[in-house]
């Protein structure tokens, strides 16, 4: 792959449904409102597109709370996309909900034949593409992840998420080529050994799920030291509210499906 891993023309997302409300979360810290949530998506597309990237919008999903996390239930590369198994029952379905849209998309769909992975546990960068083992995606699932990263063409690896950590990006992002974003925790575990790190401030850790998109870093506007970090470091930074999302687990990464797409 030549191009940087950051750099995407296509993005697809999903509107998020009124039942948000009672998405899936580890630890109760409130509920959403909709209208928080709907507010922060909003502003997410709408930096996206300033970015430079064409905007899929699917509609909203009321059976599905989790649904505007698009990226846990598939991944999507230049070469072709993946149909996952996510690691929450309740989540299952929402394979077959974007499953047309990927075929429309893209000349190769592939399936996970077994196990089960979150798009949330993979972190794509220019050698490889990083299987984090969490909670929600098991070996099996991660080996037969594998296997489908080997057919589009693409070099993987399994690494470990920290235990207790949702998805192996909630505690990291990458920034550039050579840099990655990422928790002391995580950093701690030696798997950026081929990185430069930059290290999240303590007391912010949920600021580690920064996105990079072609000449922006976004990160969570809750967060200003991560964000004067960056800033000084010479980053483009575009803060996002995520406090919404953030009550229930989720971060930038999670709301969108990224890729190049050769098509344009």
């Amino acid at each position: 792959m030549t191009r940087p891993a950051y750099q995407f023309n296509s993005i697809i997302a999903r509107s998020p449904s009124r039942s948000v409300v009672n998405g899936l979360r580890a630890e109760d810290r409130g509920n959403p409102t909709y209208e928080g949530v709907k507010s922060e998506h909003d502003a997410y597309v709408e930096a996206m597109r300033d970015a430079g990237v064409l905007v899929t919008l699917l509609p909203a999903l009321e059976a599905f709370p989790d649904s505007v996390f698009v990226e846990d239930p598939a991944l999507v590369f230049t070469e072709g996309a993946i149909l996952l198994r996510p690691g929450a029952a309740t989540r299952a379905k929402e394979v077959e909900e974007i499953s047309p849209t990927l075929h429309d998309m893209f000349d190769a769909v592939l399936d996970l034949p077994e196990g089960y992975a979150d798009g949330g546990d993979v972190l794509t960068t220019r050698e490889s593409v990083m299987i984090g083992l969490s909670a929600r995606t098991d070996k099996e699932g991660a080996a037969a992840l594998r296997a489908c990263l080997e057919k589009l063409g693409r070099a993987s690896e399994i690494v470990a998420t920290p235990e207790g950590v949702l998805h192996f990006k909630t505690d990291c992002s990458l920034l550039d080529d050579e840099t990655v974003l990422s928790t002391d925790r995580l950093a701690r575990s030696g798997v950026f050994g081929k990185f430069r790190q930059m290290i999240i401030p303590e007391g912010e850790e949920p600021a580690a799920n920064a996105l990079r998109v072609n000449d922006v870093v976004l990160v969570g506007s809750d967060f200003p030291r991560t964000i004067e970090m960056l800033d000084k470091a010479g980053y483009m930074v575009v803060p996002l509210k995520t406090t919404e999302i953030g009550k229930i687990d989720a971060g930038l990464s999670c709301m969108s499906l990224r890729w190049f797409s050769d098509r344009m």
